[in-house]
């Protein structure tokens, strides 16, 4: 062991990815980890939570191509053809040509990237109900990873609510 060992632990509720650049460290977390808990070694990892794991010289590509297309099989879309789409935060996350006024902005630290999430809501924006739509929008770096749009379940009785609501549904999806 030495004082720049690491080692990451990637646990999904029975689950755990283990790995890191000191060999023997792992080994001994192993072992203390199997005193306590009955575990089993698959070794490398293959397919783990729709990421798969391809060993290149440099270490591991993490990637999301298996999964993507096991989506597209099931949704019978094999056969589509890429379709590069620019995406603003107003239009994507807004159903109508109304812009939200104020987006909400929450900064998380990742590095060497930033993940930025936009909320924003209409309160009581649709005439005939009297619903409110609330969106968001969230960045790593440049990259749009996710966005959301839709009209609230129920009617909220106030802008600060209805604001509160669009902010947890960004919450959510980031943490």
């Amino acid at each position: 062991m030495t004082g720049s060992s690491r080692v990451f632990l990637l646990v999904y509720v029975d689950d755990i990815i283990m790995m890191g650049n000191d060999a023997s460290l792992i080994d001994t977390l192993l072992q203390r980890l199997s005193t306590t808990f009955k575990i089993c070694d698959l070794g490398t990892p293959g397919f783990f939570l729709g990421i798969e794991t391809i060993r290149d010289k440099d270490g591991l590509i993490l990637s999301q191509r298996r999964y993507m297309n096991d989506l597209l099989n099931r949704a019978g879309m094999t056969d589509y053809k890429p379709l590069a789409t620019p995406a603003v935060v107003t239009q994507a996350v807004t159903p109508s040509d109304q812009l939200y006024e104020n987006p909400r902005s929450t900064d998380v630290w990742l590095e060497p990237y930033t993940i930025h999430a936009f909320s924003d809501s209409d309160w009581a924006g649709c005439l005939v109900d009297r619903k409110s739509t609330s969106g968001y929008a969230v960045f790593l770096g440049s990259n749009l990873m996710s966005w959301l749009s839709r009209k609230q379940r129920t009617v909220a009785r106030s802008s600060t609510k209805v604001e509160y609501k669009a902010l947890a549904d960004v919450s959510a999806d980031v943490t």
